[in-house]
């Protein structure tokens, strides 16, 4: 065979997995378009839920709960944002799905059971991650961000003796009040409940990782220490300065680390014993994986 034929014989399946690559990101897209469209109706609502906890910590702290818009598109973009990640998220499944069919055909079929199940436990771990952030996480932020801004005039009018009422009599006497912008509030939010929803993919990351090999149990049993530093760091970065935000934050991730360790255990002696039914060897490497308890790291 010359080397022309050659080059002929590669480009056609080169040509036939961009083909099939085109085709699935086109059913990504046209999924993420149906999505936003959809949610796009309803993103009013959705924005009363997304501000709801600081409503209710702005009337626990006798304040007017208005969400105040700064600009005159701030509303649209803030239903187009709503819109945009709700649309995303109700079209991860598709994604996923288009995902898993474009590289099946490259795995074996006890490839494609073990890929598969990660893919439905994404986003309901991130869907957790979203809930646990919106119920728990940022009410406890707004209710700090809110009591700092509201502690300065109620002081200040303790000090001039009328109570938190005490209206300016002159221009060195400012009032405060709280004014909360959608767009900010939004964003806070949205933080939050990104941040937690990343952080509880982590049992899928460390797992698809330790059946790929490139991490193991022990090797994350060994880490820990520099896991909790990366972990103190993250829950510093993404919360606000609040020790009981940072606290729960650096709890829930550091569980979620230790679970990982556990599923890496499982898959580690699910490899070690497909492996000693194939070959019949017993190693040293299974020897260790068989000893292996998952309640022992």
């Amino acid at each position: 065979m010359s080397d022309a034929e050659e080059v002929e014989n590669s480009a056609a399946p080169l040509i036939e997995h961009l083909t099939e690559l085109r085709k699935r990101i086109l059913y990504c897209i046209y999924s993420l378009l149906i999505g936003v469209l959809i949610v796009f109706f309803f993103a009013d609502s959705l924005l009363d839920f997304l501000v709801r906890p600081l409503a209710k910590i702005l009337v626990e702290f006798k304040q007017d709960p208005t969400l105040i818009f700064t600009a005159p598109q701030e509303k649209f973009f803030a239903f187009f944002r709503i819109s945009f990640i709700g649309g995303f998220m109700m079209s991860f499944p598709v994604v996923a799905f288009q995902l898993w069919r474009f590289v099946a055909p490259g795995l074996y079929k006890n490839e494609q059971g073990a890929f598969l199940p990660f893919i439905f436990a994404s986003p309901l771990l991130f869907l957790l991650g979203a809930s646990f952030a919106h119920y728990i996480v940022t009410p406890l932020a707004m209710r700090f961000f809110v009591g700092f801004a509201d502690i300065i005039p109620m002081v200040s009018g303790l000090v001039a003796g009328g109570g938190d009422d005490v209206l300016p009599t002159t221009a060195d006497d400012v009032k405060t009040v709280i004014l909360p912008s959608i767009k900010e509030s939004l964003d806070l939010t949205l933080k939050f409940i990104f941040a937690f929803g990343i952080c509880f993919q982590l049992p899928v990351l460390l797992t698809l990782l330790g059946m790929a090999g490139l991490v193991s149990a022990e090797g994350l049993r060994k880490t820990r220490k520099y896991a909790v530093v990366g972990i103190l760091v993250l829950a510093a970065v993404v919360t606000p300065p609040d020790v009981i935000t940072q606290v729960i934050l650096f709890t829930v991730v550091y569980l979620l680390y230790e679970i990982s360790i556990w599923l890496v255990i499982m898959v580690e002696r699910k490899q070690e014993k497909k492996f000693q039914a194939e070959t019949g060897e017993d190693t040293e490497v299974s020897a260790k994986a068989a000893d292996k308890n998952p309640e022992e790291y």
